[in-house]
């Protein structure tokens, strides 16, 4: 699943394209024609990112709202544009772009009303300018879920999915199946710091790199396999003490940790 850097990528990317410009909307699969009617012909005003979840304003205070899923993904190009290919939910064309949506979860035409709606559910985002850390805090602090599934809980921290879970606990030294009540005030806040430090080079790079120079088998550009502390590891050595990286299930995504380094 797409985490918080990609969706304001694609923010930063529709705004580039698209904004300023009045936009044909349709909808190739027909699966959102009453809403591509909606929008079809306004001018898109802003985009904007919380989370997974991106919005598109349109003049008129309509607002395509999307949230991939697992498999939903953004492509873009110049015009003209191809002829449509698969499942397209909804195009966009304005003069010199194209945007096509495919397999997305929620695909909406919103009010600002329901947007408010939505983002006073979810936790603070790592890469909103004011974010307020406090807010995840209060609800961690006196939950006994473990850690691992808190930072997965958008109602506690909005764009943390898989990877930046396993990897930020990992770089925290801190056992993932912890009670979130474990976790003291100062731990939280160093966590806090290097997730938004992880999400904002995620956001400039577009790559999700989460290793040290020290801890990687070649320097110069970071190769995939070198990128990742334990995410995907399963069985191979820790980067750092050589213990097998060990996987479970938890809430409902593969979990990845290093039983040494993340002792409790």
């Amino acid at each position: 699943m797409p985490e918080g850097h990609t969706i304001r990528r694609h923010a930063a990317e529709h705004k580039r394209r698209f904004g300023g410009h009045h936009v044909a909307v349709t909808s190739p699969q027909g699966r959102f024609v009453e809403g591509a009617a909606l929008l079809d012909g306004r001018r898109l005003e802003g985009t904007d990112a919380h989370g997974k979840h991106l919005f598109l304003e349109f003049a008129g205070q309509r607002l395509l709202h999307v949230h991939l899923g697992l498999i939903g993904a953004w492509t873009f190009g110049d015009t003209p544009a191809p002829e449509p290919r698969g499942a397209v939910r909804v195009r966009l064309v304005s003069d010199g772009s194209y945007a096509d949506l495919r397999g997305a979860t929620a695909v909406e035409v919103w009010t600002p009303a329901d947007k408010r709606l939505l983002l006073a559910r979810l936790g603070p985002d790592p890469l909103r300018r004011g974010a307020d850390p406090d807010r995840a805090w209060a609800r961690i602090a006196r939950s006994r879920a473990p850690i691992g599934q808190l930072l997965m809980d958008q109602s506690v921290l909005a764009g943390v999915g898989n990877v930046y879970r396993a990897e930020s606990l990992f770089r925290a030294g801190m056992d993932p199946h912890r009670a979130g009540r474990e976790v003291t005030a100062v731990e939280w806040q160093a966590l806090w710091a290097d997730l938004v430090l992880l999400l904002r080079a995620g956001l400039r790079t577009g790559r999700i790199v989460t290793t040290r120079p020290a801890d990687r088998e070649r320097g110069g550009r970071v190769r995939s396999e070198d990128a990742h502390y334990v995410y995907r590891r399963a069985g191979l050595p820790c980067r750092v003490c050589g213990t097998p990286v060990r996987t479970e299930v938890m809430a409902a995504r593969n979990l990845f940790w290093c039983p040494v380094c993340q002792a409790r």
